[in-house]
């Protein structure tokens, strides 16, 4: 670790399409790498992003263009954080169905909540369910490799 490393915050806003959150990402990847964050970390944290994107473009704004996504942002030597806020009406992340269970399993949705609980240490959402915040934290120990390999 270089201990000169201090955190590196910022705050974009972009149109509500994936082009333009496919931009974020690719400026944030390079940077967790700057920070050796590890290949699993770099992989699990931009599956995240992009899950939670995706949710916040299709399900929060409902693919109008005209509408933005704020991403907030903050990497340090010892995690990574991210707010996605969009500009829907929100929802109740309990009126999700979990997708592991019986009819369930043969619905798309919940998918990507289920996704990024399993690779982010902390996801919360705001009380109107239009913004979601995410966490993972350097050295914890995490699942995903067993989680992700149970998957055939």
């Amino acid at each position: 670790m270089h201990g000169s490393m201090v955190s590196n915050s910022r705050s974009v806003v972009v149109s509500s399409t994936l082009t333009a959150a496919t931009e974020v990402y690719e400026q944030i990847v390079p940077m967790l790498q700057a920070y050796h964050f590890s290949e699993e970390d770099v992989f699990a944290i931009h599956l995240a992003m992009e899950e939670a994107v995706i949710n916040a473009v299709k399900h929060g704004n409902r693919m109008a263009p005209n509408k933005t996504i704020k991403i907030d942002y903050d990497i340090s030597p010892e995690k990574f954080e991210i707010r996605i806020t969009d500009e829907g009406k929100g929802f109740d992340p309990a009126s999700i169905p979990d997708p592991r269970y019986g009819d369930n399993l043969y619905k798309p949705a919940g998918r990507g909540m289920l996704l990024i609980r399993s690779f982010m240490d902390v996801v919360e959402y705001n009380k109107r369910g239009n913004s979601v915040r995410m966490a993972r934290y350097i050295g914890k120990p995490h699942s995903s490799k067993s989680a992700a390999g149970s998957n055939t």
